[in-house]
This record gives C-alpha cells, structure tokens and sequence, in this order.
C-alpha cells in the first residue's frame, strides 16, 4: 500500500500488472503527456523464487525515470553498485535508463552463456555411451527442457527490448545532447541483434540435443527389447519339445523308455543351442 501512494504521489498514470500483460503493442509502448511508457519482458524471480519472464514498465520523462515491476530481475540489483562507474554514467534519467538496459543485455547474454554450458554437459552425455545410464538420459532430457525454457525467457526478452530501443531511439535523439546516447542506443542495438542470432545457434543446437536425447533413449529401450525377445525365441524350441512330450496320447513309445527323460532334455538343450548358434552366425547377437 506504501508504494501504491509513494507512486500516486507523483502524478504519473501507473499501469496494473494486467496492462503490463498486455499483448497488444500500443499497450506496451506509447507516449502519453510528455511521458514514454516502455514494457518489456524480463527474466528474474518471482516471491517464491522461481525463474520467470515477467513485464517490466520504464516511465521515462526528461526529469525522471520509474520503474514498475512485479518481480526481482537481477540487473536492478547489480546496477546501482556500479551505475556510477559506467561509461554513460547517471547525469539524467536517459542516462540511468541506458544504463539499465545495457545491464539487462549484459544478464541476457549471461543466459545464453549458461545454455551454452548446460548443453556441453548434455552433449557429453549423449555422445560418451560409457557414461550413459537410464536415469542419466532421463535427467538430461529434463535439463535440456529446463534450458529450452530459460531460452525461451531469453529470446523474449530480446523481442521486447528491441522493440522499447527502436521506439524511444527517436524520442531521446530529439533531446539536447543526446548524441551520446543515440550512440549508445544503436550499440545495444547491435548487441541485441547479436544476441538473437546467438539465441538462434543454441535453439538449433538445442533441438539436435533433444533429437540425440531421445534417439539414445529409444536405442536403449530397443536394445533391451531385442534382448527379450531373444530370450524369448531361444526358448521356444525347448519349450515346444517339453509341449510335445506333455500331451496325453496313449501312444508314445519314448515315454517307457528309461532314456526318454534324459533324451529329452538333451534335445531340448540342443535345440536352444543351435537357435544361438544361428542368431550369432546372423549377427543378431
């Protein structure tokens, strides 16, 4: 309730979370006022600290800059430390807002950083058999789903980002002295663009990840599959014999002979033997 009044207080009109939700491109950056109203989404954690990508609202006039947010992004933690020390610094709210943003690329480009690393770890999995179990495989193919997720936050928020730049671009070149950070504007820009395209090489690569996953996984379901139904058909032979021997005719001399056991364990030990002999010499073993 205090920061409800604490923003009241100074007369801006502050969008609800569900304005900031808004799909609709109008919704998220317009002018009103004098006042530009960027929303762009950001990665961060939420009160139960867990990854999320929420919306973000910059409030940006000549005087001052606010921010709205319902979450915990990093960058808003990590830059007033060194906000100072940039090399834009904090001289007006444009400067701060510059800044904000280069440390939300910088974060950006940490993730994809950590996707990269966390698919090394899975590609060594998948393509070393001799470190490869059941249950390996299955966590990997949850971490593979855990990092299409955080690139999915990723590649939104280079979206949104590049869409508030492209908007406000024009509004700041219009200030006086602002050569600076126009400059700076188009670099993140850049930077953007280059992030994306890195976002695209770990998507690809992380689509292959996942079709390797899966593949290993289904050889392994096969191979055991294959060792059962082996199994199975080693013994049929013997299992038709001991039928054979089983059914009740009247007439079956090699039953009252004393060797009639003995002969038929032997051939069914034979059967199964010439059954392995065969798949060998077919390569099915």
């Amino acid at each position: 309730m205090a920061i409800a009044i604490t923003l009241a207080g100074l007369g801006l009109d502050i969008p609800s979370l569900e304005d900031m939700e808004e799909i609709e491109l109008s919704n998220r950056l317009y002018h009103d006022n004098g006042t530009d109203y960027l929303t762009v989404m950001v990665p961060g954690q939420n009160a139960a600290d867990e990854q999320v990508s929420a919306p973000v609202t910059f409030i940006l006039e000549p005087e001052r800059l606010v921010t709205v947010r319902h979450h915990t992004p990093r960058p808003f933690d990590t830059f007033p430390a060194r906000a100072d020390k940039s090399g834009l610094g904090v001289a007006t709210p444009d400067h701060v807002f510059t800044g904000l943003v280069q440390e939300i690329i910088g974060r950006l480009a940490d993730h994809l950083e950590g996707v990269g690393r966390a698919l090394d770890d899975v590609a060594r999995l998948i393509y070393q058999p001799r470190n490869q179990t059941q249950t390996s495989l299955q966590l990997a193919l949850v971490q593979i789903g855990q990092q299409g997720e955080r690139l999915g936050r990723v590649r939104l928020a280079l979206l949104t980002l590049g869409r508030a730049l492209n908007h406000i671009e024009p509004v700041i070149a219009r200030r006086p002295g602002s050569k600076d950070l126009v400059k700076a504007l188009k670099t993140e820009l850049r930077d953007i663009d280059a992030l994306d395209q890195h976002a695209n090489f770990l998507d690809s690569r992380l689509a292959l990840t996942s079709d390797a996953t899966l593949g290993t996984i289904d050889l392994s379901q096969n191979s055991t599959v294959k060792i059962v139904s082996l199994v199975s058909v080693l013994f049929l032979p013997p299992t038709l014999i001991a039928s054979i021997y089983g059914m009740n005719f009247a007439v079956m001399p090699e039953l009252a002979q004393p060797w009639g056991y003995g002969a038929a364990l032997v051939l069914m030990v034979a059967s199964a033997a010439v059954t392995w002999a065969v798949f060998r010499w077919k390569g099915w073993l």
